[in-house]
């Protein structure tokens, strides 16, 4: 076929298939043909959505397209990104986590006469969608979404929204609710029967001072690299299991069969204990992280170094990076433009980049290659099924 002006081309950065021409059109997936009358003949790469509140749904935009489409699209953000930086590499293949496989999400919660609704907000909105089912959560999370309604139904006072943040754990389920004060005897009787009855592995509360545990039978780790670490409540944890193992592979390929590695921005140490063969240092802003990080390795008798240390303010400087055969580097959105500074600066042989935005990655990547690193590949991880959330892995080598 010769071009086709009303063809969708792409997939634009916020959901939107773009047409050959330009023309941003809601819900269209590659290969859709935009009509005279403003309608559209799907495609091939057109799939029907599987939940009943997509669209309106916050918790997936892109649920419309197949798997090469959204693939598609991730590696178009990433590519798009590093154009902008005036840069190009190879981009491998996105690995994409299967649906109902997410193992952490935050819910929010309120009342509505006597109904509390439970959801995700739509897109762009603070309006809550009280969602009836889920094709991205876990089922053993989504299991709690009905029973945490009539829990909660006894505890919210008006019409105030609340957060729920849950996680599967080594011991089971965790369940963090914020933004609610639970106080005297009758609401510690129901959280208490409620963790109870549902078997969880532990139920905290956080009334403005911070979390604090009120069901906890035993304490609550999460495994990373055969090694089990207590998992603060709320704290942060790859989104699936694929997802997790998909990055772990890569950064193990770039790092290779160094000895001695830079973990910047560890939180609980994903990649710090994925490399058991190396003396690592560990480096996390975050108090409760870094020191559940520092007891996990003291217990499973790992070499590793865990420093309490803010890398924005205190980035680590060449003189002490040229020490290192690897670094890798984990930030979070704002990216890491103080410490990729430092490292364009040192002599570090390779990098390995994690990254949930392309657009500081690709800023920060500018900046390591200027300071005389190549960009060698990008590894994209699609583990936030199909939402316009994309994260990758990158080697860079001197």
């Amino acid at each position: 076929m010769s071009l086709n002006q009303d063809e969708i081309v792409r997939v634009a950065g916020r959901g939107d298939g773009v047409t050959a021409d330009g023309r941003h059109v809601p819900f269209a997936a590659p290969g859709d043909i935009l009509r005279a009358d403003g309608g559209l003949t799907r495609g091939a790469h057109y799939q029907q959505p599987p939940c009943k509140h997509f669209p309106a749904c916050g918790g997936c935009q892109l649920q419309h397209l197949d798997d090469h489409a959204w693939s598609g699209f991730i590696v178009d953000r990433i590519a798009g990104a590093l154009a902008a930086q005036r840069l190009e590499t190879e981009i491998r293949t996105p690995l994409l986590s299967p649906p109902n496989t997410r193992r952490r999400a935050t819910l929010h919660a309120e009342r509505r006469g006597r109904q509390v609704r439970m959801g995700f907000t739509e897109q762009n909105s603070h309006t809550l969608i009280d969602i009836e089912e889920c094709w991205i959560l876990a089922p053993e999370l989504f299991q709690l979404v009905g029973p945490l309604r009539g829990m909660l139904a006894a505890l919210i006072p008006g019409n105030r929204r609340i957060n729920v943040h849950l996680a599967q754990t080594d011991q089971g389920r965790d369940v963090l609710i914020d933004g609610l004060e639970a106080e005297g005897l009758a609401a510690a009787e129901a959280i208490t029967a409620f963790a109870h009855r549902h078997q969880l592995a532990r139920f905290s509360m956080d009334e403005g001072f911070g979390p604090t545990a009120r069901w906890e039978p035993e304490p609550v780790t999460v495994t990373l690299g055969g090694v089990a670490v207590p998992f603060p409540p709320g704290n942060f944890l790859q989104a699936t299991r694929e997802g997790e193992a998909a990055l772990v592979k890569v950064v193990r390929e770039i790092v290779g069969s160094a000895r001695a590695v830079a973990d910047l921005f560890a939180g609980l140490g994903t990649f710090t204990f994925a490399l058991p063969q190396a003396r690592v240092y560990a480096a996390e802003a975050a108090r409760d992280p870094i020191l559940a990080l520092k007891a996990a390795a003291a217990r499973a008798q790992r070499t590793v170094f865990a420093d309490h240390r803010d890398l924005f303010r205190r980035p680590v400087a060449p003189s002490d990076l040229d020490h290192f055969d690897a670094v890798v580097l984990d930030p979070p959105r704002a990216g890491a433009r103080e410490q990729a500074a430092e490292i364009a600066a040192s002599k570090v042989p390779v990098v390995a980049y994690v990254s949930c935005n392309p657009n500081t990655f690709a800023r920060d990547a500018e900046a390591l290659c200027k300071g005389g690193y190549r960009l060698d590949w990008v590894q994209p991880v699609g583990q936030f099924r199909w939402s316009t959330h994309v994260e990758l892995a990158a080697r860079f080598s001197r």
